[in-house]
This record gives C-alpha cells, structure tokens and sequence, in this order.
C-alpha cells in the first residue's frame, strides 16, 4: 500500500507534529465550530504511483496551498469486488487561514477578531456548502482530466451526475468490502456483468457519438491564430533587425561622407593659399640710397667750412626725403575686411 503524508503550517508549534495540531484543534476549537475537513478523492488506475501521487500534490497546491494547515495520504488495496487497484486519496485540512500572526495553540482555535486580527483567532474558510462542494468536484475532476492527457491516456473524467450527464440509469450504490464479502456468488457474478454491459455501453456511446464540429472548429482557430501571431512577431523581428542595419548603414554613409567634404575642403584651402600668395602684389625692394660725397679736405676753421656744410646737410636732408617719398609711393595700399577692420 503506498502511502504519504504532509502537514503544512507556518509555527513551530504547528509543524512539530501532526498529531499535535489535530489534538490542538479538538481541544481548542470552539463546539459547534468543525475541527477539519476532509477530501476524499479516487485516483485514476491510468497513472502510475509516481504520478497519483504528482496529481494529489497539484489538485492540493489549487485547492489549498499555503493558506491551511492539511495532511493528506495515498492508499490503493484491492478492490473487493472486482480485484485489481483501488487507488484513492484523503486529504484532511484545517478550515482556519494561515495569516503569518504569531499566535499559541489556543488563540489560533478562537473567533477571529476583524478590527485586530492580532487578538483573535485565524479566519475561518468553510467551505462545508452544497455550492462549494460541487465546486470542489469540478476542480477536482479538471485537474485529473489535466494529469491524464498529458501522461497520453483517452479516458476522462466527469464531474456531473448521471442525470446532468443524460445518463438513464441508476448509480450503482457502494457496497464497501465487508458487504461485498457477504454477497452471494451469484450476486457479486450479476453485479460484475452490470458494470461490464455498462462499460461496454459506454464505449459504444462514445464511438457512436456526433463529433462536436464546434468545438472542434474552435480549437483549430485558437491554433490558426496562435501559429499567425507567431509568424507576425517573427516577421516584425525580421523587420526590425532590417530597419536597424539599414539605419547603421545610412549613419555610417553620413559620417564618410561628412569625412570626405572635410578632406575636399581642406585640400581647397590647400590650393587656394599659394594661389593668393602670387596675386597678392610684391613690394618693390626699396632702392640702395646713394652713398653721400665725402666732404672736401677743408679746414675747419675757415669761414667756408661752415658754408659747405650747411649746404652739404641741406643736400642730404633733401635726399632723403625724396626717398621717402618715392617709397610710399610705390606701396600698396592696404587691404580691409568686409565685416570689419582687422588694423589695430
């Protein structure tokens, strides 16, 4: 018999045993208030230990996760009736909601205090109505449905009971193993050709069954679209990276040929300065001044020195300003700007 258990709680206290916790909640919890709930739940003779097992752990991390305290066990004899497996689950939990408040055994069993949790017990979640049950099922019964298509096996399960599912038959009631045993053997043959005649019917009914085209047709187009969504994204991919290598291309052209207008303009300015060089008109090399007569051999102290030298002076002095004159005539005059005038 395989079997397994797990309890999960966020306190010391919760977590140090099992058994601790469910004599907590007799004890504590209030008398018309329920101690626990229980599941139990029949697994499916498809899927191996490995995966019941697999599937009571997602159907337990849907329907309860984190948020209460719970214990839950495998256990699969023989079926008393028919032989073979007879795989089933229960799962016990605690209705009370795990909060992350620190609280002793005995504030967790009490009424929850709305306007300050820290003095009351934990929130209850009952979940004992008609309505939440039937919810229970059909969660149940989607999940194992889950486990079965994606282990590859055709059979599935159906929450509804015979009469929602258009079945007109009476369920078999369950006998249990200690009635099964007190059956007659020509009652335990009769009940075992009931359920093969079901069987069979049942297999015939889904062979013989209208393809539902709608659904069917549904799930192609879920697909079609799926596949063009795909498609779409890859082929903006695709025009994305083009669009970007074409943009780094153009940003590469623009700076060689920002690179080569400078290099022309820079080969132009080359070629224009020589050029204005030799336009530019050349200054005439001023012209040796003659060199002066050397003065006469007179002597000094005679009245003609003086006259001779005042005339030699006054020669020279016109001589150089006739060569002044003759040099400011013959330079060019100087050039200005256009916006404005770069002489100091």
């Amino acid at each position: 018999m395989a079997r397994s258990k797990r309890i999960n709680a966020a306190k010391i206290w919760l977590s140090a045993a099992e058994r601790s916790f469910w004599t907590a909640a007799d004890r504590y919890e209030r008398a018309n208030g329920a101690t626990y709930r229980e599941i139990e739940i029949a697994l499916p003779r498809e899927l191996n230990p490995a995966q019941r097992q697999a599937l009571v752990l997602d159907f337990i991390r849907q329907e309860i996760g984190e948020r209460h305290a719970h214990q839950w066990a495998i256990h699969n004899p023989g079926a008393a009736l028919a032989g073979g497996e007879q795989p089933h689950a229960h799962l016990m939990y605690s209705e009370r909601t795990l909060d992350g408040i620190d609280r002793d055994p005995e504030q967790y069993f009490k009424r929850y205090n709305g306007k300050h949790p820290e003095l009351g017990g934990c929130r209850k979640d009952s979940a004992g109505t008609e309505e939440r049950l039937l919810e229970t099922r059909q969660r149940w019964a989607e999940v194992q449905n889950a486990h079965l298509q994606q282990h590859g096996h055709a059979a599935r399960v159906d929450h509804r009971s015979l009469a929602d599912q258009g079945i007109d038959r009476a369920p078999e009631q369950h006998l249990g193993g200690r009635r099964v045993r007190q059956l007659e053997p020509e009652q335990r043959e009769a009940l075992l050709e009931r359920r093969e005649a079901e069987d069979e019917l049942r297999q015939s009914q889904r062979e013989l069954a209208p393809l539902d085209l709608s659904q069917h047709l549904h799930a192609l187009t879920a697909a079609a679209q799926h596949r063009e969504r795909e498609e779409q994204a890859a082929r903006m991919a695709e025009v994305r990276a083009y669009c970007r290598q074409a943009l780094d291309e153009f940003r590469a052209e623009l700076a060689r040929q920002a690179e080569r207008e400078r290099a022309s303009e820079a080969e132009r300015e080359r070629l224009q300065r020589p050029e204005a060089e030799r336009e530019r008109p050349q200054r005439p090399e001023p012209e040796q001044a003659p060199l002066l007569e050397p003065l006469p051999a007179i002597g000094i102290g005679s009245p003609a020195f003086v006259e001779r030298l005042q005339a030699a002076l006054a020669e020279t002095m016109e001589q150089l300003r006739a060569q002044r004159e003759q040099a400011q005539a013959q330079e060019p005059p100087p050039q200005r700007s256009r916006g404005f005038d770069l002489e100091p």
